[in-house]
């Protein structure tokens, strides 16, 4: 039996029931691929930030029924924007199971089939070897994200050279947190909040990652877009992005002292002997070490672990955390325990084994 003929021509977000084609009426507001960038219809407004972010949680929860729910797992395979339908409400639904395949199981770590998909959303190492797992479509759900956030194409022949493929245009980006703002829609008009447009941008840096093993494991990006889709953003309230614009982000003077300053230290300079909250970044890059374990937002608020990679290299300059910083990720942490149940004592992505 196939995937298709088990899942029906649709599968709600939630993983629950099928749902209408994009030819069927009820779809009533068509594909992401539709409603964010330029190409918009004129006769449909783009989607607003908390839509976009509502719409990418709801998706991710769609591959999380995948992955951890159906057993063996299955892998999407051809997760794109236009395989996103959008219902009443905005309401996401994954489609089109046409290309999906049965996951690993037992002792295998992979599945070799034929490669298959559609350009700019495959990830590199299925493209290069035929080797496919669950981390192959966490892949391909960064590109959607990142097509959400910036209103892109993952591929855009339209664009200039050098622009054309969202992933190669968007990595040099992800380490000069400075452009961040850049990256947004332009049809969002500044109507965003910046503190979680750099936390979306980390998400999807996160499962952007080169190496499958460093990504992380859909559970965990579910817990971060679900704590991202529950901070409601006033598109009403003056804009918010002319004064981190204006100068690069830095970490907020935590009691009127800053301890790289005291320390006559530039922000971007880390010592593991020295810098209370650098010392981790410096001690795990100079190792070269990245176990691939990072939870949600506690990737946002700390540098990742391996060097030069887009979530340091976004993150390393913001390494004070205020208590409401640490407030937030203990909301996402308790969102996510209540949210979903964890069966991956071996797998998690979060899980310690140190």
């Amino acid at each position: 039996m196939s995937c298709f003929s088990c899942f029906g021509p649709a599968l709600e977000a939630e993983g629950r029931k099928p749902v209408p084609d994009a030819k069927d009426p009820r779809a009533k507001d068509g594909a992401v691929s539709d409603r964010a960038g330029s190409d918009v219809p004129p006769e449909k407004e783009p989607l607003d930030w908390n839509t976009r972010m509502k719409i990418a949680a709801g998706a991710a929860k769609g591959l999380e029924h995948l992955h951890d729910k159906a057993s063996p797992p299955v892998i999407y395979r051809d997760f794109k924007s236009s395989n996103i339908l959008l219902g009443e409400g905005f309401h996401p639904k994954l489609s089109d199971f046409g290309l999906a395949k049965l996951g690993p199981v037992g002792d295998n770590t992979h599945v070799s089939t034929r490669v298959m998909g559609t350009y700019g959303y495959c990830a590199p190492e299925y493209a290069m070897t035929g080797q496919l797992t669950v981390k192959s479509d966490v892949y391909s759900f960064g590109v959607v994200f990142l097509e959400l956030i910036t209103g892109r194409k993952a591929i855009d022949n339209t664009k200039p050279q050098g622009e054309q493929n969202l992933v190669a245009w968007a990595r040099p980006l992800f380490k000069d947190r400075r452009k961040f703002p850049k990256m947004a829609d332009p049809m969002l008009q500044g109507r965003f909040p910046m503190r979680g447009l750099y936390q979306a941008l980390a998400v999807a840096a996160m499962c952007l990652q080169e190496q499958a093993t460093t990504r992380p494991h859909i559970g965990d990006v579910v817990t971060a877009l679900s704590y991202l889709a529950s901070q409601t953003y006033d598109p009403n309230a003056p804009t918010q992005h002319t004064r981190s614009n204006s100068s690069t982000p830095r970490a907020r003077n935590v009691g009127g002292r800053n301890s790289e300053q005291r320390n006559g230290r530039s922000p971007n300079h880390h010592s593991p002997r020295t810098s209370k909250h650098g010392g981790e970044v410096s001690r795990t890059s100079s190792t070269g070490g990245d176990s691939g374990r990072r939870s949600g937002l506690d990737e946002m608020d700390m540098a990742g672990s391996q060097a030069g990679s887009p979530a340091q290299t976004g993150r390393k300059r913001e390494t004070p955390r205020t208590a409401d910083r640490q407030r937030a990720i203990a909301d996402a942490k308790m969102w996510g325990e209540n949210s979903r149940e964890r069966k991956r004592p071996n797998d998690s992505f979060d899980s310690t084994n140190e």
